[in-house]
């Protein structure tokens, strides 16, 4: 089988530096899907383009997680179990892992799918931002059996796993967990009828690849070309150099090399070079015997 590879970016809607970039790499041909992040101050932006141009493939982000120190979210639901003494959503996963309820988490993940729906908003698929709906932290895998059935109630394709490599084992993540993970999605996503990708590649950025752009670059597309056959999912978090981007994160960089990776007509050259094709989450459904929306 061929190698596929979706290529999703994150965190649409997080921020107007994150949106002028995932649209312009839209618009550009060089990127085919993306997931807004609907608690976020930017999200009406991103599902009006989505709505406005439904042939691109743009889901949502379920969020329960606000890692930012000074730039943060709330909940759209009044779950006490979802938010620190702040009022804001967790900092990390594992924090939702360890303190919010699955009924709480059930309402607000529904309440951001419901809420896309009701401004005209048509998903292409599901995912979730940080890996909180995963239980890689503490072992709470029940998380992906309930992220699972919310996505095999609502019909969308959901970004998980059914199958395992040492290559792309998530980092801190022991692979005894990692394979029970890809056991039990494979499972759920048969009892709920969710179509998944095979392999998920989870992006690991570190300062040897931070010495300039053409290192990360480089670096990426080995890694992005080194995959086992069948269709990977990976993801990137794309925005411009902005002081909006510069306020929320010192990491800025990262976001902005991640944005001019894809619109790099070396990136594209390279994946095809070595075989790799890149698709939307649509095309995987379809290869998969389901029907894109």
């Amino acid at each position: 089988m061929p190698k596929y590879l979706i290529v999703n970016a994150d965190d649409y809607g997080m921020c107007s530096s994150a949106n002028i970039a995932v649209q312009e790499l839209f618009k550009g041909g060089f990127l085919k899907s993306s997931t807004v992040m609907m608690p976020c101050p930017a999200a009406e932006e991103a599902v009006r383009f989505s709505v406005e141009n439904p042939q691109y493939a743009i889901g949502i982000h379920t969020t329960l997680t606000s890692e930012w120190k000074t730039y943060r979210w709330k909940p759209l639901t009044d779950g006490k179990t979802l938010v620190d003494k702040d009022g804001f959503m967790w900092h990390e996963s594992d924090e939702v892992e360890k303190h919010a309820s699955a009924k709480e988490i059930e309402a607000e993940v529904r309440a951001q799918i419901d809420l896309a729906h009701s401004m005209g908003m048509k998903p292409s698929h599901i995912d979730n931002h940080m890996g909180s709906l995963y239980g890689h932290h503490t072992g709470r895998l029940g998380l992906s059996k309930l992220a699972l059935k919310i996505c095999g109630d609502y019909g969308y394709s959901y970004r998980l796993y059914t199958s395992h490599d040492k290559r792309i084992c998530p980092k801190g993540v022991p692979y005894f967990l990692y394979s029970a993970i890809t056991l039990l999605s494979k499972h759920w996503g048969k009892k709920y009828h969710v179509i998944m990708p095979d392999y998920l590649l989870f992006p690991d950025w570190n300062n040897d690849m931070r010495k300039s752009y053409e290192t990360y670059r480089d670096t990426i597309l080995k890694i992005w070309t080194d995959l086992p056959d069948g269709v990977t999912e990976t993801f990137i978090h794309p925005a411009v150099e902005s002081d909006e981007i510069k306020g929320i994160t010192a990491l800025w960089r990262d976001r902005v090399w991640e944005y001019e990776l894809m619109k790099d007509p070396y990136t594209h050259e390279y994946l095809k070079n070595h075989g790799v094709e890149l698709i939307s989450y649509r095309e995987m459904i379809e290869m998969k015997g389901g029907k894109a929306r």
